[in-house]
């Protein structure tokens, strides 16, 4: 069943965001991963068949896999634990949402990167950094780092780009013990998530974490590790020097990148070999990852 967006009567929509919908269902929230998809900030008119069961089903997955090393948002995916309003929309609602408790978000994104593409790339071409943390001269495009470094960024208004800030600002923001923490908890959580993937012959390029405070206790929100927050690339195909195939959206935003498109909406029709290619891709990854 493909969802491109929910329409739940019952509860009030307190966000729509460019995936997910989420519902306020008073001491919790029902989180709905959409099939939308977005490039360049611009939410596409067609959907990735699936898209969604993919993002809640790998999220599943690793905060099962973390819950020992931090504490998680979830109160449970199971449909039939969810409440009885709720039962008419089991169809659309099964493996791809899930009821959350509620957190106050921390205003970071936690970016940890374990080789240099994308953004980070074209920082180091400019001055031999990334952040502001510098690195070794002569890396090329795609090559691991010597270690994972943290990087984070500020959360845009809708519409705005991130901004990339150095862990000062963010010891400004929600005070420097909160800030180291947040630092350690995300490389460690990146450091046994891209061990475990090396074995699934996956890499992964880096990854955004998102925190919240429930009770006064910092805990995991939102997604984790998705293809949506991260590079995934396939290790069998790994060669530094270039950009690399990957398990996320990125085939997309090569598409468009052929196109005479602004990227302001509307954003353009998807061609159907494109989405199918896109949605084998995302289910793929979650298949090498998950498997028993």
């Amino acid at each position: 069943m493909v969802v491109y967006e929910t329409h739940i009567k019952e509860f009030p929509l307190v966000a729509k965001g460019k995936v997910r919908d989420i519902y306020d269902l008073g001491d919790s929230l029902l989180i709905v991963a959409t099939d939308r998809l977005s490039a360049f900030d611009v939410v596409l008119p067609d959907p990735i068949p699936g898209k969604g069961r993919v993002l809640t089903q790998m999220s599943m997955f690793w905060f099962h896999r973390f819950e020992t090393l931090v504490p998680n948002h979830v109160v449970t995916a199971d449909v039939d634990r969810f409440p009885g309003e709720l039962a008419k929309y089991e169809a659309e609602l099964a493996e791809r949402s899930m009821v959350v408790k509620k957190a106050e978000p921390l205003p970071v994104e936690c970016i940890v990167r374990g080789y240099i593409t994308g953004s980070g790339w074209k920082d180091y071409q400019r001055s031999g950094a990334v952040c502001g943390i510098a690195l070794p001269s002569g890396l090329v495009e795609s090559q691991k780092l010597p270690e994972p470094i943290f990087t984070p960024s500020t959360k845009a208004e809708v519409g705005q780009h991130d901004e990339n800030v150095p862990i000062e600002a963010v010891a400004r923001e929600i005070g420097a013990e909160l800030a180291e923490r947040v630092k350690e908890i995300s490389l460690r959580l990146y450091k046994e998530a891209a061990e475990y993937a090396l074995s699934r012959g996956i890499i992964i390029a880096d990854t955004k974490f998102e925190f919240g405070m429930i009770d006064g206790e910092l805990t995991l929100i939102d997604e984790v590790l998705t293809p949506d927050s991260s590079r995934f690339w396939p290790l069998d195909q790994y060669e530094p020097g270039r950009g690399q195939p990957s398990f996320d959206k990125q085939f997309v935003r090569d598409y468009l990148e052929t196109l005479e498109w602004d990227k302001t909406p509307p954003g353009p029709r998807l061609p159907e070999d494109i989405i199918e290619k896109t949605a084998k891709r995302y289910m793929e990854v979650l298949e090498r990852l998950t498997a028993s």
